[in-house]
């Protein structure tokens, strides 16, 4: 099953610079986040479970993709 993506309040993190090189992300009902490119609003999303994006954030604040 695809969400409805078309009333999905998308933000784009305050650490987010100013050169349009970002992601944005929605918070969508039953616990699902979206994910997509800001240069391209009409396109494509990724849609993660809350598992899966519990998983990615903990990873994120752990140094899992630091470089």
């Amino acid at each position: 099953m695809t969400p409805d993506l078309s009333d999905a309040q998308w933000f784009k993190s305050s650490f987010s610079g100013g050169n349009n090189d970002c992601v944005e992300v929605a918070h969508l009902g039953e616990g699902l986040v979206g994910v997509r490119d800001s240069k391209n609003a009409a396109g494509p999303a990724l849609v993660f479970a809350p598992g899966e994006w519990a998983a990615f954030t903990a990873g994120i604040r752990g140094g899992e993709f630091g470089s």
